[in-house]
């Protein structure tokens, strides 16, 4: 089977070089040469894509920002590339949710090898990071169906967007930052108090109706989704 990559980088040199290199290896690869043309790129073969090699530094919208973006709804297997060495941006690119890091210039076995290791972490998860369950609480990320129990729960865009965040990580407590910056961007000038109330509308959708209460408040701190939640 051939697994296809996304590759965004913007410079022709390096392209020029990998593009043939992943073919070689039996990968079929599409280019962005921007973030924003990531970003579209993406949404439209999202279904068929299998892994995704981000640069850095790019026009329109960085790397990190595109990171972010993808991984509001999205697992897929994520190689920052870059040629900043500095600690804090690996820190930061693993913290926004890459899956690996490479550093300009690296040897194109050492590229393959990762893409390699991802690929097979990615099959052995099987179909796992399409459904998550809580109890009776189900979100299929491939369907975008919500139910608990034998009910459809309808949620708007950003309600879902909210549910999946937190169902993605049950049982860690989020503050409401990392809520807002999951959801909402980094780059939301709105109210933080905001994730509070989608809290609410989620809650009365989610919990409201059902005898075990999933979405808990830590107090000081922010959101849980648990079915054993104790203060």
């Amino acid at each position: 089977m051939t697994n296809t990559i996304l590759l965004v980088e913007d410079e022709d040199a390096l392209t020029s070089y990998l593009i043939p290199e992943l073919q070689y290896e039996n990968y079929q690869v599409i280019l962005a040469k921007d973030g924003q043309e990531a970003l579209n790129l993406y949404d439209n073969n999202r279904g068929n894509l299998d892994l995704i090699i981000l640069d850095w530094m790019l026009p329109k919208l960085d790397g990190l920002e595109v990171l972010r973006r993808i991984r509001k709804n999205d697992d897929i297997p994520v190689i920052m590339m870059t040629a900043r060495d500095y600690v804090g941006d690996k820190v930061a690119g693993l913290d926004s949710g890459a899956d690996d890091y490479i550093t300009k210039p690296f040897e194109i076995e050492e590229l393959l090898a990762r893409i390699r290791v991802l690929l097979r972490h990615k099959e052995n998860k099987g179909q796992r990071s399409d459904l998550y369950t809580v109890q009776d609480l189900t979100l299929n990320t491939k369907s975008r169906q919500v139910t608990r129990g034998n009910n459809i729960i309808q949620l708007t865009q950003r309600e879902y967007e909210l549910l999946l965040t937190l169902i993605k990580h049950a049982g860690e407590t989020l503050t409401r930052d990392e809520l807002l910056d999951s959801v909402w961007g980094v780059d939301f000038e709105g109210q933080p108090n905001v994730v509070d109330v989608y809290i609410r509308y989620l809650r009365n959708k989610v919990d409201r109706s059902f005898p075990t209460q999933l979405i808990h408040t830590v107090r000081g701190i922010g959101y849980v989704l648990t079915a054993n939640y104790k203060e």
